[in-house]
């Protein structure tokens, strides 16, 4: 892929994303999958220059919800939170080794759970599902895998 592309970059892998949120999976599955959307976007928001990426959060975000059916907004805030934490941390994360980037994906996916889990239970009150919380541990742990995968397909 041609680096000089980055919001067809942006494009393809949404809609991978979205593809990946949709699958149909056993329900304990479902729940301990990582934040799909927050992974392949954190690896965007690295490695690529872009501005309003907020807002591309937001937008992304929206999508999500409408696809999954959730409040409008829920993935949206959790995704522009954790954004905000990969790009504070942008600059060292390019430069880190494997364990320190998975550190960083396990905290935005932290960030983002915990946003999540507060847009839901403000509206829908005490219904936690509690193998929702191993989310960020997975995504950490499938990080290594998604990285070398969309260096793989950023470099065709």
């Amino acid at each position: 892929m041609n680096t000089q592309r980055p919001y067809i970059f942006l494009f393809k892998i949404t809609l991978f994303s979205f593809i990946l949120s949709v699958l149909p999976f056993n329900e304990i599955i479902l729940d301990v999958s990582p934040f799909w959307m927050l992974l392949l976007y954190t690896y965007w928001l690295v490695y690529f220059p872009a501005k309003g990426s907020l807002f591309i959060a937001l937008i992304l975000g929206s999508l999500l919800d409408i696809l999954q059916g959730d409040i409008l907004g829920q993935n949206a805030l959790a995704l522009i939170l954790a954004s905000i934490f990969i790009n504070n941390v942008k600059q060292s994360f390019r430069v880190s080794n494997l364990s320190t980037q998975q550190v960083y994906v396990f905290t935005s996916s932290g960030i983002y759970l915990t946003f999540y889990f507060l847009t839901h239970l403000l509206m829908h009150g005490i219904n936690v599902n509690y193998y929702l919380l191993l989310a960020p541990l997975t995504g950490a742990i499938l990080w290594p895998v998604v990285r070398f995968s969309l260096a793989k397909c950023r470099h065709q």
